[in-house]
């Protein structure tokens, strides 16, 4: 081969080099993938609820609201969220309870008023004044069986329809902090005494028992969860007892 033909092969050579260099070298523009348009995301709406709702609250002066207004009370609160989540719902409040009552005085007070078995819902909170009376415990191992099935009954005999709350620990109030750090102990003892009995009872019979004993034992470091006679839960409290209950109330009347 002649010199000069020699020299452009060369530089041929040299260009297609550089240029496929400079192919690989160059960048790399990376290709975004093409996704789905998905449709936006919509809220599930509560579902609603034809018809009526009828509700009893059976217990003592936790339920009835001692020291705090009428619409304070748990039961009202409860009244009051459920007719904002169920506008077009008719909604009924019945208690039956009273300040200071124990278990005898609930059952012959259901008794005497006889209600009817109708109730799409049903809470019971009671006990306390059996323990502050110094009741003997058999007392309330006889008698809370006995509400409970009174309870089921007037729920249309379904016991989900039943909530029992657990007692309220009154130790930690303003009320009982001068009793001595002994009896105080006391107190939160025998209070644990009837709630394990609760909610065993309730267990072994299918009935959701939620507690919100927790919630009274804050009174001392929040005063604000103690009503005015510095005894008895305040509204903040009960709102507090909503929103432990409130999600199971809403699986009962959607079931």
């Amino acid at each position: 081969m002649k010199p000069h033909c020699k020299q452009i092969v060369i530089v041929i050579l040299s260009l297609f080099l550089l240029s496929c260099n400079a192919e690989d070298s160059a960048p790399k523009i990376p290709v975004t993938p093409t996704l789905p348009v998905l449709p936006p995301v919509t809220q599930v709406p509560t579902t609603p609820i034809s018809g009526s709702v009828k509700y009893l609250a059976l217990g003592d002066s936790y339920t009835i609201g001692q020291s705090v207004c009428e619409t304070c009370r748990f039961p009202e609160q409860l009244k009051t969220i459920l007719k904002a989540t169920y506008p077009q719902t008719n909604l009924s409040l019945k208690v039956i309870a009273q300040t200071g009552w124990t278990t005898s005085n609930l059952i012959t007070a259901i008794n005497n008023e006889n209600p009817d078995s109708n109730y799409d819902l049903v809470t019971l909170l009671i006990g306390v004044n059996n323990q502050y009376q110094g009741k003997d415990f058999s007392v309330y191992e006889k008698e809370f069986p006995v509400l409970l099935n009174k309870a089921i009954e007037l729920a249309k005999g379904d016991k989900k329809n039943v909530i029992v709350l657990s007692i309220p620990d009154y130790a930690y109030t303003p009320f009982a902090s001068n009793y001595g750090e002994a009896n105080r102990m006391k107190i939160s003892t025998e209070i644990n005494q009837y709630n394990t009995f609760a909610e065993n009872t309730c267990t072994k019979n299918g009935v959701s028992f939620i507690s919100i004993t927790d919630i009274t034992r804050q009174g001392l470091s929040n005063r604000n969860l103690v009503a005015p006679d510095g005894l008895h839960p305040s509204e903040i409290a009960y709102k507090m007892f909503i929103d432990c209950i409130f999600p199971k109330v809403k699986m009962i009347l959607q079931d």
